[in-house]
C-alpha cells in the first residue's frame, strides 16, 4: 500500500521519539544515582509541563481532557505508567541483560499486532525485518554473550514480558483512538508522575541530583521522557505503525553509538554486526513505504 505524504510526515515525526529515546541511557547515567521511580516522577513532572505548554498554545481549557472516555485514560496510563512499573519490577527480580532483552520484544510485537488493525496486512518482509532488528538489539544488549535464563528469575522475566506487551499494545491501541488529540498525552504524563511519586515514597529513599546532574534530569524530562511521548503518539496514530515498530530497533543502536562517542562505552565487533542487522532489518521492513 502506498504511503501518503501526510502518513510519511507523521511517521517521520514519530521517528523523532526513537531518536530521543536513544539519548535515554546517556542522560540516565549523567543524572547520577537517582532511584528509578524518583527519576521517572521527576521526568514525567517535566513532561506534564510540556503538555501544559501545548495546551496553552492551542488555546481553550485543558480541563476538557478530564472528560475523555475512561477507556482512553485507561490506555494512556496503562502505557506510560504500566510500562515503567513493570520494567522496574523486572529489573528488581531478574538480571538487567535478560530483563532488557525480553522487554525489547515490544517493537516486534508492534509489527505483528499491527496486522489486526483495519486495512492493514502483514507481509513476510515486515516480520523478517522486525526479527532481524530484534537479533541486532539482542547482540547489543548481551554484548555477544549467551543468555542464562534461570528459574529463580521467573518473576522478573514475566514482568519484562508484560512490559513488552504493555508498550506494544498501548501503541497499537492508540491507533484506535486516532481522533483523540495528542495534547491529551500531557494529562497521562501528569497522572503518571503522581503515581511514580507515590511508588517512590513507598519503595525508595530520595537521592537528589547535584550540579550538572540537574541539567541531565531536565533533558530527560524535555526529551526522551517528555516530548518523545507526544511525537510517538502522533506517529502511531497518523503514520505507518509497522515501519515505526521496526525502526524502533534503531534506538539501542543509536544509544550505543552515542555512549561510544561520549566515551561511556567501547566499540566492538558486536556493535558492527548489530548495526548491520538492525539497519538491514529496517530497510527490509520499510518495503511498506514503497509505492
Amino acid at each position: 500500500m502506498a504511503s501518503s505524504p501526510m502518513s510519511a510526515r507523521a511517521t517521520l515525526i514519530g521517528f523523532t521519539a526513537i531518536v530521543m529515546w536513544a539519548t535515554l541511557a546517556l542522560l540516565t547515567q549523567l543524572s547520577g544515582p537517582i532511584p528509578p521511580f524518583q527519576l521517572t516522577a521527576m521526568a514525567f513532572t517535566l513532561a506534564f509541563g510540556v503538555g501544559g505548554i501545548l495546551w496553552w498554545r492551542e488555546g481553550g481549557s485543558p480541563w476538557r481532557y478530564l472528560k475523555l472516555p475512561v477507556a482512553v485514560w485507561a490506555v494512556g496510563l496503562f502505557g506510560l505508567f504500566g510500562y515503567h512499573f513493570f520494567y522496574f519490577l523486572a529489573l528488581r527480580h531478574a538480571p538487567a541483560v535478560e530483563a532488557s532483552l525480553i522487554a525489547y520484544l515490544w517493537p516486534l510485537l508492534i509489527v505483528l499486532m499491527s496486522a489486526w488493525l483495519p486495512g492493514e496486512r502483514l507481509r513476510w518482509f515486515h516480520g523478517v525485518g522486525a526479527m532481524l532488528g530484534f537479533l541486532g538489539a539482542g547482540l547489543l544488549i548481551t554484548q555477544g554473550q549467551g543468555l542464562s535464563l534461570r528459574a529463580e528469575y521467573t518473576t522478573g522475566y514475566l514482568a519484562a514480558l508484560v512490559c513488552a506487551f504493555t508498550w506494544s499494545s498501548y501503541s497499537v491501541l492508540s491507533r484506535h483512538f486516532g481522533a483523540i488529540p495528542t495534547q491529551a498525552v500531557g494529562g497521562f504524563c501528569g497522572v503518571t508522575a503522581l503515581l511514580a511519586w507515590m511508588c517512590h515514597g513507598l519503595l525508595e529513599t530520595s537521592v537528589w541530583p547535584v550540579g550538572w546532574q540537574w541539567l541531565a534530569v531536565l533533558a530527560l524530562g524535555l526529551g526522551p521522557v517528555g516530548l518523545a511521548f507526544f511525537t510517538w503518539d502522533y506517529g502511531v496514530k497518523q503514520g505507518n505503525l509497522r515501519t515505526l515498530g521496526t525502526l524502533s530497533y534503531l534506538a539501542p543502536l543509536l544509544s550505543t553509538l552515542l555512549l561510544v562517542v561520549a566515551g561511556q562505552a567501547d566499540p566492538s565487533w558486536t556493535l558492527l554486526l548489530a548495526s548491520g542487522l538492525i539497519v538491514g532489518g529496517a530497510l527490509l521492513a520499510s518495503g511498506t513505504l514503497k509505492p
